[in-house]
Order: C-alpha cells, then sequence, then structure tokens
C-alpha cells in the first residue's frame, strides 16, 4: 500500500447512536492470475485481513480473497458505547501491516 487509507466517520456522534465508518485502501490487489509482458506469473498480493477495533475490543473484521477489487472499499456500522479511538488494520500478503487510528468524537 503506497498511500495511506482513508478513513471517514462522523465528525461527532452521540452515545447509543450507530454511525457508519467507511474506509479506502490505495493497493493494487493483485490476484497471481495475471502474467506480465514476457509470460511470466504476476505474484499475489492482496490485503488478506481487515479488522477494526474501538477501544481495543473487536467490532469488525473481514477476511479478503483474490476476488476483492484493487482500491477496497469498506463500510461497516458502530453502536457509540463512548468516547474513544477506531483502530483499523490491513495486512497484505506482502507482509505489509498497515495501521490507523482516528478519535471519535462523542457529544
Amino acid at each position: 500500500m503506497k498511500k495511506p487509507p482513508r478513513i471517514k466517520i462522523p465528525e461527532s456522534a452521540k452515545v447509543g447512536e450507530v454511525i457508519e465508518i467507511r474506509t479506502l485502501a490505495t493497493h493494487i490487489m493483485e490476484t497471481g492470475n495475471r502474467k506480465d509482458a514476457r509470460g511470466k506469473t504476476i505474484a499475489r498480493d492482496i490485503i488478506h485481513t481487515f479488522t477494526a477495533t474501538f477501544e481495543g475490543k473487536p467490532v469488525f473484521s473481514a477476511d479478503l480473497g483474490p476476488g476483492i477489487a484493487a482500491n477496497p472499499y469498506i463500510a461497516f456500522y458502530l453502536k457509540v458505547s463512548g468516547p474513544g479511538a477506531i483502530e483499523i488494520t490491513w495486512i497484505d500478503d506482502s507482509g505489509a501491516k498497515i495501521v490507523k487510528t482516528v478519535a471519535l468524537n462523542v457529544v
């Protein structure tokens, strides 16, 4: 992942409210099925694991496969239990692990 993933959350939320968390990772998601100009198979390199936690507790996870499009977009919902931080982690086949944390403003 060359560019840091983007995360979109509401500017503020209330306790008990259900909010949508959206994220977009910039990643080619190479399936391992294509060949380069010389006919050599291009190695598979996909994001295979996606996890999200809120204040250290898991709230969403996904195991991704080669059928996922490049630049995967993932959206999920979270019931706000109080103020805290949302931590999102992407892990790909090359071993890259990207972790991004955003604070949730609770009013």
